[in-house]
């Protein structure tokens, strides 16, 4: 009889295999594969690591591997950044595992921890810990987690002994074991930071900034994330050398795939607006996802959407982490229609089958707009810029006016989302003086959009829409009065001299509006003042053939192609903002301008002290030890001494109480019947009946005193 094949689970390293694959279709595709075909045989594993890659079945590494697996091989500090589920985990597993196992980097006696991967969440390190076993099978190599929320003195045993090769932590619990332990890390080749910006996220930076001072200088730093905030760009100059940035997403333009219709509405009608776009855009098996601004934003749409009969969830900063997890289950399992999200809640939403992305509030960035849109049909051309249905419209305000008024508990929603959007407007960053001027020459559409509208509407709407651009050729002191007023004729004079200025001021506008003409102030200014009647022009100074300039002639060029991490990142990084006014207040309040720098710098709220933040949240001191540890060896040493031994002690390891005076002894025995008595590991049965005897006894000798007393009296 054959053996079964066994029924493996998908990794999270690595692509699914596709179901129905046999081996011998295995084998003929990995002889029809070339020697260059960007396999992982052509990556330089050794034999042990790629058993393990074969034994799951994976031959055809994903692009982010591609990219990063041969400059970590490289001994390369990286900082990657590609979208969840893209196959981080095997990009920084594999280079750990070929690097371990290299003869170099062989373990030194009592430090044979040599690789730290450091995740933000317990089951993020539990899935890690798992692929790193797995592609670890037949190396030899053993791995550990450290994590919150599982015994402490358990993990003292761990990293007490034959501590593993590779540790998986937590950053939180790994530095208290580090600080209890006196545990150096002089030995670490490689340190990874997976999820980077969840850690920063979850108020983990303290943390990794003493891990990292405690590491080795000659270290390797692999730092993998799914967006660049700037606090991780400056943690990684602080922290790596000569950091090489790789990114799947490198251009910031929308997909050829996008659909986007562009909707001009008033600031009072936005409401309703967004009730006629879910009314168009939701069917029984669509959904759609909704960005406002704030937190109160998201709370008083939730309330509309109540009144209007569509189902609906919502998630933002301030929200229990609970909370936010049962919301995005309910919009993932369709059990309501829209999900409410502020761009803070949507930074680690996944949500790769979205049907609808609506904008009720503009992002403020480019950066944030990419990162917020999805995909859609093709009802009409994609970029139209159109209005909504007028009498639609209105009749849907009605219906708004009438809730608030209504009902209390959106009335104060509205009062409280109104003064959001004032402190949301004073905290965001100001639009430029391009986007500004390109905004007052862009004329408002007036024909509705062509997604919202049939037909026959759409005829209608056009025959309004020149209705409303029809321009007279007189004005109104022309038309209102008789041909030989003086009005009429004063008017006729001017039209005569400035009607070739005014008509070409007008088709200047109407170009610049349309995005025809191109600015040339600069280069007009330049030239008029050139040709100025009597202008002096300024003598350019001759400089001598000897003369060295303090920079070179081509300093901007060379920049320009140069690799330049600061340069990338600065182009990568997407800061998002509170959704709140408290949490941008308490963002403001870390921050400092710095004379030296000229910029914003956060502030060391300890004052220059070296402090972290605890497990439990409070504020401790860097080198404080709660002397568990020391309490942990020494009830193992007691336990040890209890064990019997094979034969008769020598004398020089006999116990040093022998030697000592009869006191010395007596007291050694009470103390260490006291240290039996508070602990209840090493108890025995007997033990805890006589202490119950004890007990008892006391509390009956206490009763009889007591009984007496009261006879006395």
């Amino acid at each position: 009889m054959g053996r079964k094949a066994e029924v493996e689970d998908d990794l999270p390293g690595f692509e699914a295999p596709a179901q129905g694959e046999t081996a011998e279709n295995d084998v003929s595709i990995q002889k029809k594969q070339k020697k260059g075909s960007g396999g992982f045989q052509t990556m330089g594993f050794s034999f042990h690591v790629l058993k393990g890659i074969t034994k799951r079945g994976y031959k055809i590494p994903t692009p982010i591997q591609r990219k990063t697996i041969p400059l970590a091989l490289d001994n390369k500090d990286v900082v990657a950044m590609a979208r969840t589920g893209s196959g981080k985990t095997a990009c920084f597993v594999l280079p750990i595992v070929e690097k371990l196992m290299s003869p170099v980097n062989k373990p030194l006696q009592g430090k044979n921890l040599r690789a730290l991967i450091l995740s933000p969440t317990r089951e993020l390190a539990l899935q890690t810990l798992r692929f790193v076993r797995e592609l670890g099978k037949f190396t030899g190599l053993s791995s550990a987690a450290i994590l919150g929320g599982e015994s402490i003195e358990q993990q003292f045993g761990v990293m007490s002994g034959t501590t593993p090769d590779i540790v998986v932590a937590t950053p939180g619990r790994f530095l208290h074991i580090c600080i209890e332990m006196s545990l150096k890390l002089d030995n670490i080749k490689v340190v990874v930071f997976d999820e980077a910006d969840r850690l920063f996220e979850l108020g983990f930076g303290e943390q990794l900034r003493e891990i990292v001072a405690r590491l080795p200088s000659n270290r390797q730093t692999l730092l993998f994330s799914a967006t660049l905030p700037k606090m991780l760009v400056e943690f990684a100059r602080a922290g790596l050398s000569d950091p090489v940035l790789i990114r799947l997403d490198v251009d910031w333009k929308l997909p050829s795939t996008l659909w986007l219709g562009w909707i001009y509405v008033r600031a009072e009608l936005k409401t309703a607006a967004l009730l006629l776009l879910l009314d168009r855009v939701l069917t029984p098996n669509t959904q759609a996802l909704v960005f406002a601004a704030t937190k109160h934003h998201v709370e008083y749409l939730h309330l509309i959407l109540q009144q209007a009969g569509i189902s609906s969830t919502y998630a933002y900063s301030g929200l229990d982490p609970a909370a936010r997890k049962i919301a995005l289950g309910k919009f993932t399992n369709k059990r309501c229609s829209v999900l409410l999200v502020t761009d803070v809640a949507a930074r680690g939403l996944d949500l790769p089958s979205l049907d609808t992305v609506i904008n009720y509030n503009f992002p403020a960035k480019p950066k944030l707009f990419v990162h917020r849109v999805s995909e859609c049909g093709d009802a009409c051309p994609s970029g139209v810029w159109g209005a909504m249905p007028t009498t639609a419209l209105e009749l849907r305000h009605q219906d708004v006016m009438a809730w608030e008024k209504n009902h209390s508990e959106i009335e104060d929603a509205v009062r409280v989302s109104g003064r959001g959007w004032q402190q949301y407007v004073r905290w965001r960053e100001a639009a430029s003086a391009e986007a500004n001027r390109k905004a007052k020459l862009t004329t408002p559409p007036t024909a509705p959009h062509p997604f919202l509208v049939g037909k026959g509407h759409m005829q209608a709407a056009e025959l309004v829409d020149q209705i409303k651009s029809f321009r007279p050729k007189g004005t109104i002191l022309e038309l209102a009065n008789k041909n030989d007023s003086p009005m009429y004729l004063a008017m006729k004079a001017k039209r005569r001299v400035h009607g070739k200025m005014v008509q070409k001021t007008r088709d200047s506008k109407m170009q610049q509006a349309e995005g025809m003409l191109e600015d040339n102030t600069k280069t007009n200014s330049n030239e008029e003042s050139a040709n100025v009647k009597g202008s002096k022009r300024k003598k350019l100074a001759k400089r001598d053939e000897n003369y060295i300039p303090h920079f070179a002639s081509d300093q901007h060029t060379e920049s320009g192609m140069a690799v330049n991490f600061a340069a990338s990142a600065s182009s990568a990084e997407l800061e998002l903002r509170s959704d709140c006014d408290a949490g941008q207040r308490t963002h403001r309040t870390q921050m400092r301008w710095d004379r030296k720098r000229k910029k914003m710098v956060h502030v060391d709220p300890d004052g220059g002290r070296k402090m972290i933040r605890t497990e439990s949240g409070g504020r401790v001191s860097a080198s404080f030890r709660s002397g568990r540890y020391a309490e942990w060896r020494k009830r193992n040493a007691v336990q040890e001494d209890d064990e019997p031994a094979d034969g008769p002690p020598a004398a020089s390891e006999r116990n040093v109480s022998e030697f000592r005076p009869r006191w010395m002894k007596h007291n050694e025995r009470l103390s260490k019947k006291k240290a039996e008595a508070s602990s209840n590991e090493f108890r025995n049965k007997q033990q805890i009946v006589k202490e119950r005897l004890r007990k008892d006894k006391i509390k009956q000798k206490l009763k009889h005193k007591m009984s007496k007393k009261k006879k006395k009296k």
